[in-house]
């Protein structure tokens, strides 16, 4: 075979949501593993459905994604020339002829072949008609009327479909629009593809598009039918499932790896392995491993898994993405290390980006605000000697390291005869407002030596006029 050639087709009459990110996913993954070349094109001959915002919508979340094409994108819309001169060649190769039936020859054709107990289909009245090219002429393709077609499909294995059971379908409208086999056969050819990667609610068409590719003199290309996405309760994904457009997602703080991750392991496996690295997956992607069950979409395992890679992900690579969800608290940072100092601090306890965004908070808020119960728990009296040492102790280290800060703290706890939590947790308030925040030196080190110390005077100020009100 020939280098390997994928594709991935959307309709632009809406948002990327999960199954098609996943089709675009396989096709790029087996692109890159493989080293061949993935296309993107648009089937945008929907006129009344199809958006320019939709294309747009759609090229953002393959940008978000990290899902790049080798060549396009290309529109159906404007390969018109190109469909009609293969539809040429089929009628007059008299594989192909234009029907004039009604919808309501085609309507009755139907019911009368459910009342005898058949399938219902039309029966094929214009085939040796030789009607010519009409207004309300559609073409049909002749489809042959007796043997079996086989699609050799790498994922389900072969499935046989008998010819007698298809009838002559539609392959150019009568204003002149191609259908969508017609179209996608064409484009598959000119194209050069040669793996065909989709869902398995495609599988029904492809003897159809067999059968057009033969009658067009081209090879068939391989092809691999993968089990749909469903929901917790196995019907077909929708929102009430948690699925929603990828762009939402983003929007809600998921890593693109991440995304692509749980994309590929709704029905893709590599051993035991769950988490993988972008690289990975070009590494290990195969036809083979694409198992013949449908994938269950689980939002909890989801966040799960983007946990994993915000812990796993370099910070430096987080500063950019979390830039936009600090702005959504009006908080604007310049300064790169800083922002990568803070990230590191987060890591480990931030599921999401929203998260982490919400947890940086108390770094850029200054005066602190103190958590109601957290004051009243932790900034007593009783708290008021043993800040009031470490700060002293603070206030003389060299250097913020975490060994100096550490050093304080040790100090302050030989002096009072405290353990580091009463300590600690005090101080934790002190410098971030709430009881839970992150490693406390790690704070004192990213806030620096003027804001902890300005701080922590804030803090004693607020025990020393609790405590005068108590006199």
């Amino acid at each position: 075979m020939d280098s390997v050639i994928t594709r991935f087709p959307p309709s632009p009459t809406g948002y990327l949501h999960v199954g098609g990110a996943r089709t675009a996913l396989f096709n790029w993954l087996y692109a890159r593993h493989t080293g061949g070349r993935f296309v993107l094109r648009f089937e945008d001959t929907d006129v009344e459905r199809s958006t320019q915002q939709s294309v747009e919508a759609i090229l953002d979340s393959m940008a978000w994604l990290g899902i790049d094409w080798d060549e396009g994108p290309y529109y159906q819309s404007e390969r018109l020339p190109v469909y009609q001169e293969h539809l040429r060649q089929l009628l007059d190769t008299e594989q192909a002829y234009y029907c004039t039936c009604s919808p309501e020859d085609i309507e009755a054709m139907r019911q009368e072949a459910m009342a005898r107990g058949g399938k219902p289909r039309y029966d094929g009245r214009c085939r040796e008609r030789r009607r010519p090219a009409s207004d309300d002429a559609v073409i049909r393709f002749k489809a042959p009327l007796a043997g079996t077609t086989v699609v050799d499909d790498k994922v389900k294995g072969p499935i046989a479909f008998q010819n007698n059971e298809l009838d002559d379908f539609i392959i150019c409208r009568s204003d002149g629009m191609p259908m969508y086999n017609l179209a996608v056969v064409v484009d598959d050819i000119t194209m050069g593809i040669n793996t065909i990667i989709r869902g398995d609610d495609h599988v029904n068409n492809t003897p159809k598009q067999i059968l057009l590719y033969k009658a067009l003199g081209s090879s068939l290309p391989v092809f691999a039918h993968v089990p749909m996405v469903l929901g917790s309760d196995r019907a077909r994904l929708s929102k009430r499932h948690g699925a929603m457009s990828v762009t939402e997602y983003r929007e809600m703080g998921y890593l693109p790896d991440a995304m692509l991750n749980y994309l590929v392991r709704l029905g893709w496996s590599h051993g035991d392995q769950e988490f993988f690295t972008r690289q990975d997956l070009i590494d290990k992607f195969s036809l083979e491993n694409i198992g013949k069950s449908a994938g269950i979409f689980d939002p909890a395992k989801l966040l799960a898994l983007n946990a994993e890679h915000v812990r796993a992900t370099e910070a430096r690579q987080l500063v950019t993405p979390l830039r936009p969800f600090l702005k959504t608290h009006d908080v604007a940072v310049d300064d790169d290390q800083r922002l990568r100092e803070i990230v590191e601090t987060l890591q480990s306890r931030s599921k999401t980006l929203v998260e982490m965004a919400a947890g940086a908070l108390f770094y850029f808020q200054s005066p602190v605000v103190y958590e109601e119960k957290a004051a009243a728990k932790f900034l007593k009296t009783t708290a008021l000697e043993p800040l009031r040492h470490l700060t002293a102790r603070l206030s003389e280290l060299p250097a913020f390291e975490d060994d100096q800060i550490e050093g304080a703290f040790v100090q302050t706890m030989e002096a009072t005869g405290l353990k580091l939590g009463k300590i600690a947790q005090p101080v934790r308030v002190a410098l971030s407002g709430k009881t839970v925040s992150p490693g406390i030196f790690e704070i004192i080190r990213v806030l620096g030596r003027e804001e902890t110390l300005k701080r922590m005077d804030q803090a004693l100020a607020f025990m020393q006029n609790r405590q005068s009100a108590q006199e």
